[in-house]
């Protein structure tokens, strides 16, 4: 999946098109991801030890991830994502890394460091 946890995403399509936000959220089996203040649904809720009062609670729901771009961090622009290998000389290490393929600058997401 191209998109990854923390990265910041804007909507491409569907009722929140043009919003921006973060990823909070990741389902890569079923394609789909939760963004910061977008898709808000109501949930109905019943009054428990956790939550004493009930009523009607929003909160934010999965959208596609067809439907969300990421934003570069470096030029600030939608892009569309590649791999790359890169060997990390002091560890003899390969590792997969993503960059932006507009301006061929590495994204590296929160998680992976």
């Amino acid at each position: 999946m191209h998109i990854k946890k923390d990265d910041m995403v804007q909507i491409i399509s569907g009722d929140d098109n043009g919003k921006q936000g973060r990823v909070l959220k990741v389902y890569p089996v079923e394609g789909r991801l939760i963004v910061e203040g977008i898709n808000f649904i109501k949930r109905h809720t019943r009054p428990s030890q956790k939550l004493q009062q009930g009523g009607i609670i929003e909160r934010e729901g999965p959208i596609n991830v067809s439907n969300a771009m990421v934003i570069c961090p470096k030029c600030n622009k939608l892009t569309k994502t590649g791999m790359k290998l890169v060997t990390d000389e002091t560890k003899n290490k390969v590792s997969r890394v993503r960059y932006c393929k507009k301006c061929s600058e590495m994204i590296v997401s929160k998680q992976s460091s």
